[in-house]
């Protein structure tokens, strides 16, 4: 088996090369552009190998089954894309789907039931839930050794020990833009926009666990901007578009933005003012085109590794 192909490397201190077909664009300002869709397609065709190799090992391949229950559009577009992917690259796929009008109980045991089925190596409950489910509840429910989303206590607790299992998708993919494009992290100031358990802190986690001084800001913050200024790269998940300006930030910052926040207009913006920062930043993720291309593939990174761990 190709064992440790998810495995997180989180002790890393020297600065880590861009890889050859690694592809990065600067403007006339010489700031990089960190192009996720770019890194995601040299990931993907990585990931492929991985799975034709494990396919050919075991005869199977890795399946992931997600639990969704309807009420939000954007996450109906979030499961097609998954599924596509899947498809391209040749895992199984299925989806369980409850209507908005389902229980806790319906949602508890769903989860539990795809959970125990033996045929399925990988599980994703598709998270925020709409208003009245008890999302905590439903992510107990999950075999954490399935937790491909790094959600269930368990996981959660493992990377706090620096033992991850599984990490969550988005703060991944974050620190794969990072690493890829060369970033030095060892000793650098970074803020981190945002405490969430499935981006902001976990984000922080990975970044402490290669030596760097994170600040850790969010809706209580007093002076954000003080600590935006302070910091050498800026990372950003609060949903709120425009947050960061470039008043706030530092010659020669780098920026990650997490943020999609859709307007009035439909377009889509991240938590920065990119045409405003862009001048003034070393590296920027663009919104869209940045992370979230990147977090799509660690998600199915996981599930192979998932179905490793299972026959290990």
């Amino acid at each position: 088996f190709v064992f440790g192909v998810g495995t997180p490397n989180t002790k890393t201190k020297d600065k880590i090369p861009c890889s050859p077909q690694a592809k990065v664009y600067k403007n006339d300002m010489t700031t990089m552009i960190l192009d996720g869709r770019a890194l995601a397609k040299e990931l993907r065709e990585e990931l492929r190998q991985h799975v034709q190799q494990f396919v050919a090992q075991v005869d199977t391949p890795p399946a992931l089954t997600v639990v969704r229950v309807h009420g939000d559009p954007s996450s109906e577009r979030y499961l097609r894309t998954i599924q596509k992917s899947c498809d391209d690259l040749g895992m199984a796929f299925c989806a369980k789907l409850l209507h908005n009008n389902a229980t806790q109980e319906m949602l508890e045991y769903t989860v539990r039931s795809v959970s125990a089925d033996d045929t399925v190596d990988a599980v994703l409950l598709h998270l925020p839930l709409p208003p009245g489910f008890d999302a905590r509840a439903a992510i107990n429910q999950l075999d954490p050794h399935k937790d491909v989303d790094g959600v269930h206590p368990q996981n959660a607790g493992l990377l706090s020990q620096e033992r991850p299992r599984f990490v969550p998708n988005t703060p991944a993919g974050g620190m794969e833009l990072l690493k890829r494009n060369g970033i030095e992290l060892y000793g650098k100031r970074i803020t981190v926009i945002g405490r969430s358990n499935v981006v902001g802190k976990p984000m922080a986690l990975l970044l402490m666990q290669e030596d760097a001084t994170v600040t850790i800001c969010h809706r209580a913050t007093a002076d954000l901007a003080s600590a935006v200024r302070g910091a050498e790269i800026v990372i950003t998940a609060a949903g709120a578009p425009g947050l960061i300006t470039a008043d706030m930030v530092s010659p020669g910052v780098t920026i990650i933005d997490f943020g999609i926040n859709v307007l009035e207009d439909g377009s889509v913006v991240g938590d920065v003012d990119f045409a405003g920062v862009m001048p003034l930043a070393a590296a920027i993720t663009p919104v869209p085109g940045g992370t979230g291309p990147v977090t799509n593939v660690m998600l199915l990174r996981n599930v192979l590794w998932a179905a490793q761990l299972r026959r290990a």
